[in-house]
């Protein structure tokens, strides 16, 4: 099953719950625009590199779109499409006023200069920046993009446009950021992983965790977690996984990713495990924080967490969710887990337009406020209708994109 076909396969079946009609369910599932461009870049060597580049904007019903851009050697319009209609459901979700979008190049970050990146970066915007805009589309960083980047895109949307820093957010704190963005998919994910937890009766003292992924989303959770009390097992990167039975020390292993080209490898205070044996550890929170699709039907019956959050975008297969439902698995999804990231860019777009500075407290107090509402809406959703989570968050979703649909008139 394609990323778009696994979105659609829940979209349908909270759709049903919520007897949507065949016109109307297809009227929400197709994106507004979408956009493929060349990008024709100078490396370095003097070499002449042609890139493709994509940006999908899904819905606006709600507000400008806002999405990420993901810089990655396997992205392609079919994973791009998938994560801006899951935007378009987050966004909704949490219910801030923003639609769905997504963008990427296909593109190996690992082998480009700091050069080479911003070239491809600015020629992206080149392309792409008459459909983009503080009141239209607003990106935001995701794989293989960080603050840095956020910065050349606005530069470079200035130059078209004149001065408006609200066109981009996840921007450094120096150049028209907000405190609090790097660490706040991560903390978001740290902050709703408690709130399952309480719910099951679990105490987080005697919570074993398990990590997937270590980079900024996982770090930050583990981070996070860790501070509140639960013990972190297991974290893991493309190096391999990690793991000590009495708990990892995080800090030292994130100082120790820092120094090591933000790799685990050789960290030497854990023993070494595979990502699939960290999949299958005897835990009671398992976090996959890396890439989409790593628990399959496959290895979901090897799968011993009665709790999984999903803090990577759509790590569990359809088919996987399903036999871990019928396990009876909690699992939180990506559309509500993940949703502190563009929860704080929501702030940050917000003191761009309005030109005024929030601080590091304000924004940790309206994250906390805003995933935790969504969470009672989800929780209580799921348990009126007898519903899995998921079937419970896309059904919040998808019923205030619908109303906000027929509400401003379909002409």
């Amino acid at each position: 099953m394609k990323s778009f076909e696994a979105v659609q396969h829940y979209f349908n079946r909270a759709a049903d719950k919520l007897e949507l009609t065949e016109n109307m369910r297809t009227l929400l599932l197709t994106s507004k625009r979408e956009v493929q461009v060349q990008i024709a870049v100078e490396m370095d060597d003097g070499q002449l590199q042609t890139l493709i580049g994509y940006r999908v904007q899904h819905d606006n019903a709600r507000g400008p779109m806002k999405g990420g851009l993901r810089f990655h050697h396997e992205v392609d319009l079919d994973e791009v499409r998938s994560l801006a209609s899951l935007m378009t459901w987050k966004t909704a979700v949490v219910n801030i006023p923003f639609g769905g979008a997504k963008g990427g190049v296909t593109v190996n970050v690992r082998k480009l200069s700091l050069r080479e990146l911003e070239r491809v970066t600015r020629k992206f915007v080149d392309e792409i920046h008459d459909v983009i805009g503080p009141d239209t589309d607003i990106p935001a960083p995701d794989m293989g993009t960080n603050a840095e980047v956020m910065a050349w895109i606005m530069n470079q949307h200035n130059k078209y446009h004149g001065f408006s820093p609200g066109v981009v957010t996840g921007k450094p704190v120096e150049h028209y950021g907000i405190p609090g963005r790097e660490e706040a998919t991560g903390r978001g994910v740290g902050i709703l992983a408690l709130k399952t937890l309480g719910r099951l009766g679990h105490k987080a003292q005697k919570t074993r965790v398990a990590i997937q992924g270590f980079g900024n989303v996982g770090s930050h959770a583990a981070k996070f977690l860790q501070e509140a009390d639960c013990r972190i097992v297991a974290i893991s990167d493309v190096s391999g996984g990690y793991y000590c039975a009495e708990g990892i020390n995080v800090l030292e292993a994130i100082q120790y990713s820092n120094k090591n080209n933000r790799s685990l490898e050789g960290f030497a205070a854990a023993s070494r495990i595979s990502n699939e044996e960290l999949l299958e550890l005897e835990v009671e929170l398992l976090v996959p924080a890396a890439l989409g699709g790593v628990i399959t039907a496959d290895n979901a019956p090897l799968i011993n967490a009665p709790l999984i959050i999903e803090a990577a975008n759509a790590p569990i297969r359809p088919e996987a969710d399903d036999l871990l439902n019928d396990r009876g698995v909690v699992i939180l999804p990506d559309i509500l887990a993940n949703a502190g990231g563009v929860t704080v860019s929501y702030f940050e777009w917000a003191q761009n337009r309005q030109y005024y500075r929030w601080g590091l407290d304000r924004v940790r107090q309206e994250l906390d406020r805003v995933l935790s509402s969504a969470f009672e809406e989800v929780w209580n959703l799921a348990r009126e209708h007898e519903v899995s989570l998921r079937t419970a968050a896309f059904m919040l979703g998808i019923g205030r994109v619908g109303r906000a649909t027929v509400l401003g008139g379909i002409t």
